[in-house]
C-alpha cells in the first residue's frame, strides 16, 4: 500500500534546476590532445550567453557537448533537465557552416521544413500534417522578417537572408534554448548588426547560447561571457574581465595577440575594452 502522504512529501522536495543548462566538471579530448579540462558551467533560463574564445580553444566542442552532438571523456552535461540529445525540438540549432549548392533546388519554405522533428506520416493525417508544417514553416519566417522571400530558391538570396532562414529553420519546433556557431561569420557589417537585432528580440522568449569570435557582439543584447581555451571563464554580464581575456586571448608576449580589430567603432554597435594591462577590468 502506498503512503499517499510520504509520497506527497518527498514529491515536495524534489527540486527543480533553475538552470536550463548545467555542465559540471567535464573534460572532452580528441586522439590524446585535451581540448576542454575541468569545465563548469551553469546557464540561466532566458539568458543571451556569448561564447568567445580564439581558434581552437573549444568553443565549437562545448556546444556540440551541450547538442548531444559529443560525449564527454568525464562529467555531466544536463540540457532542460535531460541528458544532450534527448530534448527533441525543444532545442534549436544554426551550425556553423551551412552551404547551399546553386544547382539545388530547394525554396526557403522547403528549407525551413527540413528543420522540423517528425514523427511520422500517415494517410491523410498525413497530409494534414503536411499543411501544418507549412503553415509552422511560414510562421518561422515570418518571425524573422523573411515571408515575403519564402517562394525564392535559397541559393537566389543574399548571405544576410540566408542567415535569417537558417535560423528559421531552428525556430520552426518553437525551442526553449537556440544554439548559434559564429552566426554572423559570413555576412556583411549591415546583415551582421540586423542579426543581432534579430537575436536580442529572440531573446525575449527563449535562451540564446551563441558561439562567436566577435568581441563587439558583446554589445549586442548579450547578457553574460563564458570565455573559453581549454578552460572557461564565466562572467554574468557583458564584459571581458582582465583574466577572461589573458585566458583566451593571450597576454600580447606570446604567439595569441589582442584581437583589437575586432572591436569596431563609428555607426556600428560597440564596446570600447578597457586596459589590459594585467589588472581585472
Amino acid at each position: 500500500m502506498v503512503d499517499v502522504d510520504n509520497e506527497f512529501d518527498y514529491q515536495c522536495e524534489v527540486q527543480v534546476s533553475e538552470y536550463v543548462i548545467e555542465m559540471k566538471d567535464v573534460c572532452c579530448s580528441f586522439n590524446d590532445l585535451v581540448v576542454l579540462e575541468d569545465v563548469n558551467l551553469a546557464v540561466e533560463q532566458d539568458d543571451f550567453l556569448a561564447v568567445i574564445g580564439p581558434n581552437g580553444g573549444g568553443k565549437s566542442t562545448l556546444l556540440k557537448l551541450m547538442l548531444g552532438l559529443l560525449t564527454p571523456d568525464s562529467g555531466t552535461v544536463r540540457v532542460l533537465g535531460e541528458s544532450p540529445g534527448e530534448t527533441g525540438g525543444r532545442i534549436g540549432y544554426l551550425p556553423q557552416y551551412t552551404h547551399v549548392s546553386t544547382s539545388f533546388p530547394v525554396t526557403a519554405l522547403d528549407a525551413v521544413r527540413m528543420g522540423m522533428v517528425r514523427s511520422g506520416f500517415s494517410g491523410i493525417a498525413g497530409r494534414r500534417k503536411n499543411g501544418d508544417e507549412i503553415e509552422k514553416a511560414r510562421t518561422a519566417l515570418e518571425r524573422v522578417n523573411m515571408l515575403q522571400h519564402a517562394k525564392r530558391g535559397l541559393a537566389d538570396l543574399s548571405g544576410g537572408q540566408k542567415q535569417r532562414v537558417f535560423i528559421a529553420r531552428a525556430l520552426v519546433d518553437c525551442p526553449e534554448i537556440l544554439f548559434l556557431d559564429e552566426p554572423t561569420a559570413s555576412v556583411d557589417p549591415a546583415s551582421r548588426n540586423s542579426l543581432f537585432r534579430l537575436l536580442s528580440e529572440l531573446n525575449d522568449e527563449m535562451t540564446i547560447v551563441m558561439v562567436s569570435h566577435d568581441i563587439s557582439s558583446l554589445a549586442s543584447g548579450v547578457k553574460s561571457v563564458a570565455c573559453v581555451n581549454r578552460s572557461l571563464h564565466f562572467h554574468d554580464a557583458p564584459k571581458i574581465t582582465g583574466d577572461m581575456f589573458r585566458m583566451g586571448y593571450g597576454d600580447g608576449e606570446g604567439d595569441v595577440c589582442c584581437p583589437v580589430e575586432l572591436v569596431t567603432h563609428g555607426a556600428v554597435p560597440h564596446r570600447v575594452l578597457g586596459s589590459h594591462d594585467g589588472g581585472e577590468e
